[in-house]
């Protein structure tokens, strides 16, 4: 087996493509060991000690480390586990599958006004066919919160959530692009 490394937007962030599938269908993102504990691999690659955040995408393997962190260092180490893992074929979680994994309650959506369904339709459309498949191929993942009085609400996973870029990439990319397919449209924040 062989894992290829890619990197990210974000000098914290590498993404691990293990040439198979992750997630059979959703993300899933672990910022700190306590959550990752559901999670074998995710909780050896917190074992690490440098390791701050993993997310788990449909084929790929985001691993985020803290600042001044040597990816250089790190990444054979990040290798040897995934290899380890894949390889074995251990489970991806703790007493199951991935098969129920949604994004926590805490981080619900914040609630539509069943006036503007139409215009959430759109935006979600978009936000599935133009967005994620953008997002995910830098190791991250965007989820969408609301849209209220003409803002969008997004939360940003993975790689994009500390990205320096991220910023820019919801101002200009993803409010550029909504703003022309959707005129109801006037912001996007992040949520």
């Amino acid at each position: 087996m062989f894992i290829e490394t890619e990197t990210t937007p974000n000098p914290a962030t590498l993404k691990f493509l293990p040439g198979r599938q992750v997630m059979p269908s959703g993300t899933r993102e672990f910022t700190d060991p306590d959550a990752a504990d559901i999670s074998p691999l995710a909780s050896a690659l917190f074992s690490l000690g440098d390791v701050t955040g993993v997310f788990l995408g449909s084929d790929f393997v985001s691993v985020s480390v803290a600042p001044g962190v040597q990816w250089a260092d790190l990444k054979p180490q990040v290798v040897a586990i995934l290899l380890d893992h894949f390889v074995s074929g251990a489970p991806l979680f703790a007493g199951g599958d991935a098969a129920d994994i949604a994004v926590p309650a805490e981080e619900a959506d914040m609630g539509d006004d069943p006036a503007d369904a139409d215009v959430v339709a759109q935006i979600r459309e978009l936000i599935e066919t133009r967005v994620r498949p953008a997002v995910a191929g830098d190791g991250g993942d965007i989820i969408y919160r609301g849209f209220r009085e003409g803002v969008v609400f997004l939360t940003m996973q993975g790689a994009c959530a500390g990205c320096p870029s991220s910023t820019q990439t919801l101002k200009q990319g993803i409010e550029g692009l909504l703003k022309h397919y959707v005129p109801e449209v006037t912001e996007v924040r992040a949520a």
